[in-house]
């Protein structure tokens, strides 16, 4: 499921807490000890970690009086943070106007220079930290930074208020978004990444990867509400191992947006020579970093699908389908067959669609059959340039359709292979053949015999 409820990823909370020990992972300072920190929703399996940035050094709960100093680890940070006031005794004031909200994502800038005074693992939906002193905390999370006030007890309660956030991979068919499509090798493949941003945005990164039949066109554009955002606001890195490209967003950006805003990447691929035809799948995966840099969380893998597909066709003769070779065809996208594929011959009577190609014409073995591969949906026309000697060539194009699922039809109707007939042509009599011999000789006897009848007439004639 895309939608997790997300991690309080930072909550700054004034808490008074009083513990027996220090952590072993920061030096809590004060002497106030023995409240805890409670969050309620969290999320299993997470982690939450608590900073002190001041430690209380009394307090007077009825009257709502609170004597706070700096956590020395915090000390030359909050001297400049502009928050908060620091006096010679080293008493803490709040700047009056100033946004707790600001203050906690100014604070979580600085965690990484930080270590944690202490980390629970929530394996439930509540999470307890214990064993605090007394003070002012930063409760970070893997999901965001999301301030939270509480002053009222020793042991706050606190309440997960974050969501994960959500990715959503869309890829481009005609005019319309979806899951698939299909497309001819060379032809630009559009895609759309769909970033909703949640509350406590923290160090969102998408990580793109694509098969190896897509090539990347390095074109990423970035769009919230149809406006293009500034590239200052995130970076686009494509010597990531094992991913096509990453998209690093600057917390500064995406942490003035609000909860729900959705952030829009487009960006193209070209299908290429390598790209797998019919059944078999060139895909594009994203999934979205966010939260802790140290132990980020992901969200699912959504994938998008670009299909291919391939011709078979058959060149024969006769009712008994002999294969015909010597054959030669070649493949057009337009009736008036001006529009030519061109091709690449990969071997074993196979070609693959090829738009730098020198194939443009296919001659048939002696099987009579030939493949094209890599080929959109759409009608495609076969024409016979030449036939065979001794038959007919075919008087006009073959239209073949291949549908959105990669079904081959020939004249309307679903076919394994697109067949193609070539009749022989037939002997006609010719003034040159053994009948027009025949009557001359035939000829030449009767003008003969009619002679020697001739001469034994006048023979006897003059006899008597």
């Amino acid at each position: 499921m895309k939608t997790t409820r997300k991690l309080l990823a930072m909550v700054l909370a004034v808490i008074i807490v009083m513990s027996l020990a220090t952590t072993a992972f920061a030096a809590m300072e004060g002497t106030l000890t023995g409240g805890s920190i409670t969050i309620n929703d969290a999320v299993s399996g997470q982690d939450y970690s608590a900073y002190q940035i001041l430690y209380l050094e009394s307090y007077n709960a009825e009257a709502k009086t609170y004597v706070y100093k700096a956590n020395s680890a915090w000390a030359d940070w909050l001297a400049t943070c502009g928050y908060v006031t620091i006096d010679d005794q080293g008493y803490v004031t709040w700047v009056a106007g100033k946004s707790a909200a600001d203050f906690a994502k100014a604070a979580q800038g600085q965690l990484a220079s930080k270590k944690a005074d202490k980390t629970a693992t929530a394996s439930g939906t509540t999470v307890k930290l214990e064993g605090l002193n007394l003070g002012y905390y930063l409760v970070d999370t893997t999901l965001g930074a999301l301030c939270s006030l509480d002053t009222t007890n020793p042991n706050v309660v606190m309440e997960e208020k974050n969501e994960a956030p959500e990715a959503k991979k869309e890829v481009k068919e005609g005019e319309a978004w979806g899951e698939t499509n299909d497309a001819d090798i060379g032809d630009k493949v559009e895609f759309k990444a769909t970033i909703t941003v949640k509350a406590g945005a923290e160090n969102y990164a998408l990580h793109d990867t694509m098969s190896a039949g897509l090539s990347f066109n390095n074109d990423v554009v970035v769009t919230v509400g149809g406006q293009t955002v500034a590239s200052s606001n995130y970076t686009v890195k494509t010597n990531v191992t094992g991913y096509t490209f990453v998209v690093e967003f600057k917390n500064e950006y995406i942490q003035t947006l609000a909860a729900n805003t959705e952030i829009v990447i487009t960006y193209s691929a070209t299908l290429n020579e390598n790209a797998v035809v019919a059944g078999s799948v060139n895909d594009n995966k994203i999934k979205l970093e966010y939260g802790d840099e140290t132990d980020p969380s992901w969200t699912p893998d959504d994938t998008t699908i670009t299909y291919t597909w391939e011709m078979p066709i058959f060149k024969y003769t006769g009712d008994n389908k002999t294969p015909l070779a010597g054959a030669k065809f070649s493949l057009y996208t337009d009736e008036a067959c001006t529009k030519i594929v061109k091709l690449t011959d990969k071997g074993n009577n196979v070609y693959k669609v090829d738009p730098k190609g020198t194939v443009t014409e296919i001659e048939t073995d002696a099987t009579g059959k030939f493949e094209i591969e890599g080929l959109d949906s759409g009608i495609y026309y076969v024409k016979e340039t030449e036939a065979p000697a001794g038959y007919n060539k075919l008087a006009g194009a073959v239209e073949v359709e291949i549908t959105n699922e990669g079904k081959v039809k020939q004249n309307g109707k679903i076919v394994n292979q697109v067949e193609i007939e070539n009749n022989s042509g037939t002997e006609l009599p010719s003034t040159g053949g053994m009948g027009t011999t025949m009557f001359y000789a035939i000829g030449g006897v009767m003008v003969l015999a009619a002679v020697v009848l001739l001469v034994t007439k006048r023979r006897m004639g003059s006899a008597e």
